[in-house]
């Protein structure tokens, strides 16, 4: 199958990787004894790239994204970001989590201009900014409006608009379109798509979805159940911009959407 390129456990780059991970494990401590949430996980990510984690539910992707955004500490392994060890929280980096989490007494603007407060950014230069990202997500003409006069794929814009306002060298997404319907997803995949090909961030995006695993990835990472492992990857060889319904009805998409559900077969889970 050509499509699929195997790598039984890892991402492997011929530049340098933004992203490294190596022999990651992660243990949590509970009232049942001792949890292995992920082990053994290899993985590299190039600038600019577009990864995408499908897996089993509590398999360890969101864990993942936590460790390497600074946020969770590893038990075992090297993360580094850019060739520097992750030690805590990072500045260079932008989270989106499955639900939009606005504040709803600040507008649009104000909620994306929050980043701009947490990290002591100029005032005039982050406006700026919010203003190019509100422009690029289709935002404008909703500058001044609450959070409960959005749809939720608004919402999710905003959301986007406020992790890319201090320019991440990586975006890492947990899970972001999950609570959408599945129109609205679709155009959702289909922003994301056009804004990473505008901005050339670094995307790491988590999902239970295979069609928008492969719809929006380079390569797709599938895990094993908890402990959570690298099954395989594939790379994605799909044109860098892909038109929805083309894309979908391509013989190269159904081959890669067909293999990932073949692997989250065997872990008793497939979308």
């Amino acid at each position: 199958m050509t499509a699929v390129t195997e790598h039984p456990t890892s991402v492997k780059s011929t530049t340098d990787p933004t992203v490294h991970v190596q022999d990651l494990h992660v243990r949590f401590a509970s009232s049942r004894g001792e949890v292995t949430a992920v082990e053994h996980i290899d993985l590299t990510v190039a600038p600019g790239e577009f990864v995408t984690i499908a897996g089993p539910s509590g398999c360890g992707k969101s864990t993942l994204l936590k460790v390497i955004s600074g946020l969770t500490k590893p038990s075992r392994g090297v993360v580094e970001l850019n060739g520097a060890p992750v030690t805590g929280p990072r500045q260079d980096i932008g989270y989106v989590f499955q639900r939009a989490a606005l504040l709803e007494w600040r507008d649009v603007e104000g909620n994306i201009l929050i980043q701009a407060e947490m990290r002591g950014m100029p005032r005039a230069k982050a406006r700026e900014r919010a203003a190019e990202l509100i422009e690029m997500t289709g935002l404008s003409g909703f500058e001044k409006a609450l959070p409960h006069e959005l749809s939720g794929g608004m919402q999710q814009r905003v959301s986007l608009c406020r992790a890319l306002l201090h320019e991440p060298q990586v975006l890492l997404m947990d899970e972001p379109f999950g609570a959408l319907d599945a129109l609205t997803r679709e155009r959702m995949n289909v922003e994301l798509r056009r804004i990473w090909e505008s901005t050339g961030t670094t995307v790491m995006l988590v999902t239970h979805s295979v069609p928008e695993a492969v719809y929006l990835a380079d390569r797709v990472v599938v895990m094993s159940p908890r402990p959570g492992r690298v099954l395989e990857v594939l790379d994605v060889d799909l044109p860098r911009h892909r038109v929805y319904g083309d894309t979908m009805a391509s013989p190269v998409f159904q081959e890669l959407t067909t293999h990932v559900r073949s692997l989250l077969r065997t872990t008793g889970e497939a979308d």
